[in-house]
């Protein structure tokens, strides 16, 4: 275990979540529906917003991951965390898509709190989201 995932249990951001497994399912659905919104937002030529939508598609996967193995997050930063410790770290989901995550979070800030934002960055994030959010379905099924 990771010194980063066992102070994030420790200080309580990642805990233990019996209605997970059952709720991983409809985390990923919402995963699917904010990647479908991103995608109409971003044809609409509004990549702060898609930039947006396009993180929280990818962190609801996540998520459903998480959930998958009866853990629930109370950081976005250690979900990231759980996200490596739990399935990268296992070879079950590539590192660069851990990247994929942590650069969605980044660039989601970006648009959120200081208005900055890019076409080109939304537009990688829109891939990157499709592949996080078409392995973590594999992953659960």
């Amino acid at each position: 275990m990771s010194t980063e995932y066992a102070e994030c249990v420790k200080k309580g951001k990642l805990k233990p979540f019996s209605r997970g497994d059952a709720l991983a399912i409809k985390e990923l659905e919402t995963a699917r529906s904010d990647l479908d919104s991103a995608e109409k937002t971003f044809s609409d030529g509004n990549y702060k917003w898609a930039t947006i939508q396009i993180y929280y598609s990818m962190f609801h996967a996540a998520r459903a991951l998480i959930y998958s193995e009866g853990l629930r997050e109370r950081s976005h930063y250690c979900l990231v965390i759980a996200i490596k410790e739990l399935f990268v770290d296992k070879n079950l989901l590539a590192s660069a898509l851990l990247e994929a995550l942590k650069e969605a979070k980044s660039l989601r800030e970006d648009a959120d709190y200081y208005n900055r934002w890019s076409e080109s960055g939304c537009k990688r994030l829109l891939v990157s989201a499709r592949e996080f959010i078409c392995l973590a379905g594999q992953i659960l099924s």
